[in-house]
């Protein structure tokens, strides 16, 4: 069918009240399947004494109980392979993935056939709202074992787009391949992004002059809405960055930025979304900050009903400049990833944004939380850039300490500075906050 500027403008222009309409009554279809098919939501919503009678509106759904990954892990396996979430046989299961397990035990996300169409009809639609079209040539640089994200290239396919496969090819190979096939679309996390970039210049290959990457997106981390990494990144490519978002409890890219790059629009149609108060879990206003929490509409394999996500950030519903009416998200980062410091809730994008905003290091950092005398403490790696006129480590220890104070507001108690190369870059997703607390702090 021919397209302009959305994939499906009927659905993604929808005036909020219609799309509202179209949300509460998928709800009810998705509560009632859930009840019918799920032992655990059976035996949690009876306890609970909440049933699907009770939605009259979308409000009512705070009425039901959470669910989180401790459920996830407690019922996986439980009474079938799938586990007492599933509201489906194993037969009518056609592709699993796995969480990474950054969090704990990794759990499985099942789809059926109809699940996984759907899911790769909302990649075509992010695709094609980043600007995607039907002549250009995309490398799928993100890994393929398990991963939510890896079928993503078939959503490119449906497009029309030409798709290399790439996955967790090496750097120099892939290298080879963005130089041969001069693909105009890649898509790969923050980190690899950069490393990628600054290994082509180490090799003698200028991304902007002798490669063809017009369009790059990025999931997996928090660097792609990131404004100091964002620049990095489009420095070294000279292409327009998109960030994406996904959860394999739901599934890969739940939303993704426009070409206005203010936020996220989330898909939904399929995802219902709360915003929690982080003290007392009640459901906050849309535009306030808290624990973001995800609701399925469409989901029959497993429906995720009230999931708490553990990401903080916010929901704006307003219809954005580029004609989309479905909300965006904005996110800050993880519950289980903030760190208290003096008081001062102190989140690791923040410290990223620093660091890629100072010409006087390097990309590469590392954050160390640590007890010293009962009290959380905090320090930085960081690389020196070699800057002329303030080479020297004290100095760029002294800068970055007093460029965290400023937009943190704690300064960390070591800035360990090392040579430009010191330390290792990663390839994929990147591990850049070391925990070492002995102690479960509350948020």
């Amino acid at each position: 069918m021919p397209r302009g500027k959305y994939w499906n403008e009927e659905l993604e222009t929808l005036p909020r009240g219609r799309l509202e309409e179209l949300q509460l009554r998928q709800l009810k279809e998705e509560l009632a399947h859930a009840y019918a098919g799920s032992p655990y939501y059976k035996r949690a919503w009876d306890a609970a004494g909440v049933s699907v009678g009770d939605i009259r509106e979308l409000s009512d759904l705070e009425r039901f109980p959470f669910i989180n990954k401790l459920t996830q892990r407690e019922t996986q396996g439980v009474g079938s392979f799938l586990g007492e979430l599933a509201a489906v046989p194993e037969e009518d299961v056609v592709f699993i993935s796995t969480s990474s397990g950054s969090t704990g035990v990794p759990t499985m996300s099942p789809f059926t056939k109809q699940d996984f169409d759907e899911f790769q009809d909302v990649e075509s639609r992010w695709f094609w709202q980043a600007g995607m079209r039907p002549n250009d040539r995309y490398v799928h640089a993100l890994n393929f074992s398990l991963y939510v994200g890896g079928p993503d290239v078939i959503g490119a396919q449906n497009l029309g787009a030409l798709c290399v496969w790439g996955g967790t090819l090496p750097s120099e190979r892939l290298l080879f391949v963005l130089k041969q096939y001069q693909p105009t679309c890649i898509w790969t996390s923050p980190s690899y992004a950069f490393y990628l970039g600054e290994t082509a210049l180490k090799t003698g290959i200028d991304p902007r002059k002798d490669l063809s990457i017009n369009k790059i997106f990025v999931a997996g981390e928090m660097g792609g809405s990131i404004e100091a990494t964002r620049k990095a990144i489009v420095d070294i490519w000279g292409a327009e960055l998109f960030d994406f978002y996904g959860l394999s409890d739901i599934f890969g890219a739940c939303a993704a930025q426009c070409e206005y790059h203010d936020g996220l629009h989330i898909a939904e149609d399929h995802i219902l979304v709360e915003t929690l108060d982080l003290k007392t879990d009640r459901a906050l206003p849309p535009g306030e900050r808290g624990e973001l929490v995800y609701t399925t509409l469409r989901k029959k394999a497993r429906p995720m009903i009230r999931f708490r996500t553990g990401d903080i950030g916010r929901f704006v519903p307003e219809k954005c400049p580029c004609g989309r009416t479905h909300g965006r998200i904005y996110v800050d980062g993880r519950k289980d990833d903030m760190f208290i410091v003096s008081a001062v809730n102190v989140y690791p994008s923040d410290i990223e944004y620093v660091i890629r905003s100072l010409p006087e290091v390097t990309n590469e950092y590392s954050v160390r939380i640590y007890e010293s005398k009962f009290t959380t403490r905090y320090d930085v790696t960081v690389e020196n850039a070699g800057l002329s006129g303030c080479g020297s480590d004290s100095r760029v220890s002294e800068i970055v300490t007093n460029a965290l104070k400023a937009r943190i507001g704690v300064r960390p108690s070591n800035v360990v500075v090392l040579p430009d190369g010191a330390m290792e870059r990663s390839t994929h997703k990147a591990k850049r906050v070391i925990d070492e607390r002995k102690v479960t702090y509350e948020i």
